[in-house]
């Protein structure tokens, strides 16, 4: 276990495997939000004003995919969506993401490596904040999420530094344009971790 907060935040880039990344926010979870707040953690905001430019129902059911101690899901909120719900594989940051009253509607526990969660079609829209990483969640989950969104759903994510340094999540969103499965509305690269000198591109990917 990492002795300090700045251990934390280092190890998440560098963990890998299911169960080291389960540990790893197993003991991050009290003081995660504390930590990323202090390094300038902007993509949850980044996300969510991405989202709500390209949808136009915000009352639709939204999945927020990965979502942690809920950060990304009062972002979502701030927004103006109204049906949030939350899933993630750590149920110690699931219990801080419970005490956000009013933010999510339910919340899962569940792991992304397996079948996502949902119906195909249950979701109007669908995000991933702050959650793609080589050794977490790899690029073939772009595809299984467009997967589960109905026609012109939408599905908003984060890839920072150390995933866009792994070209397979770039050539994962270019087959599904080439393909003419999705479009990409919406690309922008810019701050993520300031402090930590991180940055990372928010996309939002529709359903064609």
């Amino acid at each position: 276990m990492p002795s300090d907060e700045k251990g934390f935040l280092d190890n998440a880039y560098t963990v890998s495997g299911g169960e080291g990344t389960k540990d790893l926010y197993k003991d991050w979870a009290a003081t995660y939000e504390a930590e990323t707040r202090a390094n300038g953690y902007v993509t949850p905001e980044r996300c969510a004003t991405a989202l709500a430019a390209v949808v136009e129902d915000k009352t639709a059911p939204l999945l927020d995919l990965g979502c942690g101690t809920g950060l990304s899901g009062e972002a979502f909120k701030a927004q103006g969506f109204t049906v949030i719900d939350g899933t993630d594989f750590s149920r110690e940051m699931l219990d801080y993401a419970e005490g956000k009253a009013g933010v999510y509607r339910k919340l899962t526990l569940s792991d992304l490596t397996n079948p996502l969660p949902g119906a195909p079609g249950e979701y109007a829209n669908m995000a991933a904040v702050g959650v793609f990483s080589p050794g977490h969640a790899p690029p073939p989950m772009i595809a299984e999420v467009m997967d589960k969104l109905p026609s012109g759903g939408c599905f908003v994510f984060s890839l920072n530094d150390h995933a866009l340094a792994d070209p397979g999540y770039v050539n994962a969103i270019e087959a599904l344009v080439s393909q003419g499965v999705a479009a990409a509305v919406f690309n922008e690269y810019g701050d993520h971790l300031p402090k930590r000198n991180l940055k990372a591109a928010v996309s939002v990917m529709r359903k064609l």
